[in-house]
């Protein structure tokens, strides 16, 4: 019998160690390109964990400085920070208080770790509204959109005052960016990036995060998150956004939407972010506690994919404890 020639060309070589692996891998991971999402809540005494997301916290304001200074010193890129007020209203009024507990824990975070962290901040009202939309309504209970927008320009304002360093913008309202801009630039803060929230769709995965800043909505957002049937609808999204000034650009949710990921990233002069978001983390910690998944493995394997698919950074709940996981790797 003739033992058949396999020829020449044989890709297992490149595969046969870990060193031939790490030679020639294609896509890397370091912890400079995650943003940590952190929870602050008013009026808490010690932090609360969040159910549905385990090893998540709703942050005390004391609390939330030693996740900050541990985010820092595993070297991760920044920190994305949402809000949780004991008091909401119609107009989300608590954003743009001084004094709200968003825009304190903006001054507290630049206090602890502005010289190593890029501070973020959500500029959107559902965490403030006691309706639980992105803006303001109408009489009839829809979204006004221009409405908002003056909303949003001022809460941008609040957070430039207490000393973000990016403000992103995630309520998917029509000309967002550019009002937000403008306002930026005509108070003195042009120093002040934009990161547009332009490719956010209205997802099943946000459940575990409504509970995170025990959201009021009731009803959906479909009117003004994207549908999920629609691909190139992104493209169209991400021009405007750009055009009207965004520093940055993102993909929200991420695992579910590698597709329209990679062609954002293919066409886009602004660098691309996108979002594991609250519903993706939970189901890998499900699995992983059921013993279905290597919980590991399967965190790096989902990161890796969004920084494959071409995005910049990753807004990621694991972002302190991969960082963590990279380090090893290095030494």
């Amino acid at each position: 019998m003739t033992t058949p020639h396999p020829g020449r060309i044989r890709p297992r070589r490149t595969r046969t160690t870990p060193a031939v692996r790490r030679l020639v891998a294609q896509t890397r991971l370091h912890p400079a390109e995650l943003v940590l999402p952190v929870f602050v809540r008013e009026g808490l005494t010690e932090p609360r964990p969040i159910t549905s997301m385990p090893g998540v916290l709703q942050h005390t304001r004391d609390s939330l400085r030693g996740a900050l200074a541990q985010a820092a010193e595993a070297g991760i890129g920044g920190v994305m920070l949402f809000a949780v007020p004991e008091h909401r209203d119609a107009t989300g009024s608590q954003a743009t208080d001084p004094d709200g507990i968003l825009n304190v824990a903006i001054a507290d975070a630049v206090a602890e770790v502005g010289d190593a962290l890029v501070v973020q901040a959500d500029l959107c009202l559902d965490e403030f509204t006691d309706h639980g939309h992105c803006g303001v309504l109408t009489p009839s209970g829809a979204v006004d959109n221009d409405a908002t927008l003056v909303r949003y320009a001022e809460m941008a304002l609040a957070q430039a005052a207490a000393g973000a360093h990016l403000v992103g913008l995630s309520g998917m309202m029509d000309g967002q960016t550019g009002v937000v801009r403008d306002a930026l630039d005509d108070a003195g803060h042009d120093d002040v990036a934009v990161l547009a929230y332009a490719a956010k769709y209205a997802s099943a995965f946000y459940g575990p995060f409504r509970e995170a800043v025990e959201s009021q909505l009731e009803g959906d957002r479909r009117t003004y998150q994207m549908d999920p049937a629609n691909r190139r609808e992104a493209a169209r999204e991400v021009a405007i956004d750009v055009a009207e000034g965004a520093d940055v650009i993102m993909v929200k949710p991420a695992m579910s939407y590698l597709d329209v990921l990679a062609d954002v990233a293919a066409v886009s002069p602004v660098p691309v972010a996108a979002y594991q978001v609250s519903g993706e983390y939970a189901m890998l910690e499900a699995a992983a506690a059921q013993g279905w998944i290597e919980r590991r493995r399967a965190i790096v394997e989902s990161v890796l994919s969004i920084r494959r698919a071409g995005a910049d950074h990753v807004l990621t709940y694991y972002a302190t404890e991969l960082a963590g996981w990279l380090a090893e790797e290095t030494r």
